[in-house]
């Protein structure tokens, strides 16, 4: 039975600021092929929700380089599986406006640059009482940052805000109690009374 779980904010963001001006050697980085932006998110993502996907193609998984999903590292597919019509196990998101925006969520940036393609994914650290892209801070990869105002990135043609609902989960059915002794009560030395 799947169980949504509650997804660790704090323990995301934490992440980004640890590792966001550095490389976690448990992972590899892809600055020199493509770009890290999207593998660093998922790991900012599975700090606060610890459940991969291992469904293959579809999945959102990493075991090493060669054995990923492409939803860990490739920006669309990011967004497709967080975005996922069908309850599988892992963390899922849903489309909102900026104003809903909260840390541990994700942005995904399109620039002039990228055409039709977005092409970026910061993970939110901070907000405003009201986000804004001016109070909306981020921390990222391949041009490395921490704290970095939205409104500063440039030639952005559109923005598209991921919040982060919780983390599906494999969960067992809670096992029947077993029923008490028919004869009495236990004693403490475990031999049932009123036989």
């Amino acid at each position: 039975m799947l169980k949504l779980l509650k997804y660790d904010r704090r323990s995301a963001v934490a992440y980004a600021h640890k590792w966001a001006f550095g490389r976690n050697p448990a992972y590899y980085s892809f600055n020199e092929i493509g770009g890290d932006c999207t593998n660093f998110a998922s790991q900012c993502l599975y700090a606060g929700a610890p459940v991969m996907n291992f469904t293959p193609t579809f999945g959102w998984y990493y075991i090493d380089p060669a054995n990923r999903a492409p939803a860990w590292t490739g920006v669309p597919f990011f967004w497709n599986f967080m975005t996922r019509a069908q309850s599988t196990v892992g963390p899922v998101g849903v489309r909102v406006p900026i104003e809903l925006l909260q840390p541990g969520d994700f942005i995904q940036l399109r620039f002039e640059a990228s055409g039709e393609v977005f092409a970026h994914t910061p993970i939110v650290v901070s907000t405003g009482e009201t986000p804004t892209r001016a109070n909306v801070l981020v921390a990222a990869h391949s041009n490395d940052a921490d704290y970095r105002p939205l409104n500063t990135y440039e030639n952005v043609t559109e923005m598209r805000f991921l919040h982060i609902v919780g983390v599906l989960k494999e969960v067992d059915d809670l096992p029947e109690e077993a029923p008490p002794p028919e004869s009495g009560e236990m004693t403490e030395n475990g031999e049932a009374e009123g036989l």
